[in-house]
């Protein structure tokens, strides 16, 4: 990571400075006002990916070389072996094995998109048992921890994800219903996105309407006055930006002074339309200790919902909140596992629409 220190009269013209030579992707380190020569400016502290650069011609055989040669070896070796061992047990899942009931329920999660990892470890449950509901199997793969008081009592909650996925709209969705709840919660949002992204001001104007407190977070020291103050608020949002290149979570969360938070917890958002390949992109990028759900949002976008069983039995983490709709209200269920089996199985939103 490459970080510079840019000093303008103010921190318009200081953030402009960043941007220009850093990009829209750097980080925000520091945003402090300093003394240069008996007057006082903006100093701004700004982090980016560091890219080797090549002296080779940008060739499309430079470029395929590149990224082969980037990935790491264990990287490719392991996705040899994983590719090597469902080839092998593929022919072994003999569909004539399970009863007709069972041979049906496979046929259809295979339709939703249900991943061949996750089917076999399904077809392995079933196989010892003729008599076995897929539903017991699926009990034991994914688990539902509904976003509400007694099962997320801590005071943050930061929303993470891929840009466009929804984390704004998720946050101020979860807020909205936590203060429809209970009207005398003290709620705040806060964003970490260095005051350069339309979620900001959404944020805000919702905060404003709403009789919310809003922060910016734009250094370290911004998420260290929040601490200080946060025994004045029982809830705290926090919007974090979609992380650029090869930034992980835990970079970002160690950056900000976040990942030293005990009362957080991180809900990783997503889209289930993604492709297999980026579902595993993600899941490696926003690995964290303090990842703690998965909130699925656009559910009435999707076609199938395969994913989520597939990021359930991938990553071990619980379904928090199920998001439908364009609006903001009543648009975001707790989780429940029963919710799931009727997306899944029925194509029923939380809200009671069919999908088609």
């Amino acid at each position: 990571m490459r970080m510079k220190t840019f000093r303008a009269a103010n921190s318009t013209a200081a953030f402009a400075k960043v941007k220009a030579d850093l990009g829209a992707d750097a980080v925000i380190l520091s945003n402090k006002t300093v003394t240069e020569n008996g007057a006082k400016c903006c100093e701004i502290v700004a982090a980016v990916d560091a890219t080797p650069t090549s002296t080779k011609p940008r060739t499309k055989e430079n470029v395929l070389e590149d990224a082969l040669t980037g990935s790491t070896g264990w990287q490719r070796e392991w996705s040899q072996i994983k590719g090597q061992i469902m080839a092998l047990m593929k022919p072994q899942m003999d569909p004539e094995i399970l009863s007709p009931r069972q041979r049906l329920a496979m046929e259809y999660l295979e339709r939703e998109d249900v991943d061949d990892k996750t089917l076999a470890r399904i077809f392995c449950e079933l196989r010892e048992d003729a008599n076995r509901s897929i539903i017991t199997v699926l009990e034991s793969m994914v688990e539902a921890r509904p976003f509400r008081a007694g099962c997320f009592d801590n005071t943050f909650h930061a929303f993470a994800g891929p840009g466009g996925v929804g984390k704004t709209s998720s946050l101020i969705r979860l807020a909205l219903r936590e203060k429809k709840n209970n009207p005398k919660a003290r709620i705040c949002l806060a964003t970490a996105d260095g005051g350069r992204g339309k979620g900001r001001l959404v944020l805000k104007h919702y905060a404003e309407l709403s009789g919310l407190a809003f922060r910016d977070l734009v250094t370290r020291e911004d998420f260290i006055s929040l601490c200080k103050e946060s025994n004045q608020f029982d809830k705290i949002f926090i919007d974090l930006p979609g992380l650029p290149g090869n930034t992980s979570l835990e970079d970002f969360t160690t950056l900000y002074g976040i990942a030293g938070c005990k009362d957080l917890s991180i809900h990783l958002v997503l889209n289930p339309y993604y492709s297999k390949p980026q579902f595993e992109r993600f899941l490696a990028k926003y690995k964290s200790e303090q990842l703690a759900s998965v909130i699925w949002t656009k559910l009435d976008e999707a076609c199938t919902f395969g994913s989520i069983l597939n990021m359930a039995f991938a990553s071990g983490l619980p379904v928090s909140a199920l998001s439908y709709g364009a609006g903001l209200k009543n648009s975001i269920a707790p989780a429940t596992r029963e919710m799931v089996w009727r997306l899944l199985f029925m194509r029923k939103l939380p809200g009671g629409d069919i999908q088609p």
